[in-house]
């Protein structure tokens, strides 16, 4: 999953980046309130974490902007601010969790595995496609009662594709899930890793079909899924 951090403090963000992108999730990192702003305005990510001291934009405004947009994106505030008053009016602008600095880090990593749940499942424990079975908080995958072995690479087109499962995912929307600023994944790289997902899918009546001219779907299918 795709997530953005919004954080000024070097060595926090630096700490949360590494937690984050062990459990295998894509992490942009903005420095300030005006970057964030930006990057959520022109980026689609599963979670924000949001510090609300930040410098040009307050985290706070941050927020604000966001959900007057509609946008319905969890958002986990971590913050030294830790007056009850300023907890109650943070949840009152549309925070989902607040998190008081400083933190114990599997703290941290087990609300974002809540908040990541909730939002990816709508509540279900596992999103269904025929026999496939997908853990998105866990990052695992089933045929029927058998694991899928799958790179974080390829787990993670796996989400991405079933996420949207009823429409066609484009190229640039794989590329974006897949990758963060500091990262580059070639057209190659992407064909690539398609490729050894439809084989690891051989078999188990959900296939990866290419839509000519507009991207990829997700789909249950009789034999093998279309080259």
């Amino acid at each position: 999953m795709r997530i953005l951090l919004a954080e000024d403090d070097a060595a926090i963000a630096d700490g949360i980046c590494a937690s984050l992108r062990q459990h295998n999730h894509a992490v942009d990192h903005a420095t300030d309130g005006r970057l964030a702003d930006a990057a959520l305005r022109d980026h689609e990510y599963d979670l924000l974490v949001l510090d609300l001291g930040l410098p040009q934009l307050d985290g706070s405004e941050v927020l604000r902007r966001l959900r007057s947009r509609g946008a319905g994106l969890p958002v986990l505030v971590v913050t030294a601010r830790d007056g009850l008053a300023e907890r109650i009016r943070v949840l009152d602008l549309g925070a989902d969790d607040y998190l008081v600095k400083p933190f114990a880090l599997a703290e941290f990593e087990a609300r974002v595995r809540a908040l990541l749940r909730r939002s990816s499942t709508h509540g279900m424990p596992e999103l269904k496609l025929g026999q496939l079975r997908l853990d998105l908080p866990g990052h695992r995958a089933w045929v029927g009662t058998t694991a899928l072995e799958l790179t974080a690479r390829e787990f993670g087109l796996l989400e991405a594709l079933a996420r949207r499962a009823d429409r066609v995912t484009s190229r640039a929307q794989l590329v974006e899930a897949l990758c963060n600023w500091d990262e580059e994944l070639t057209d190659n790289g992407l064909d690539i890793a398609i490729h050894r997902l439809r084989r690891k899918l051989e078999g188990s009546g959900t296939g990866v079909r290419t839509i000519r001219g507009l991207g990829y779907l997700l789909e249950e299918s009789s034999g093998e899924a279309t080259p």
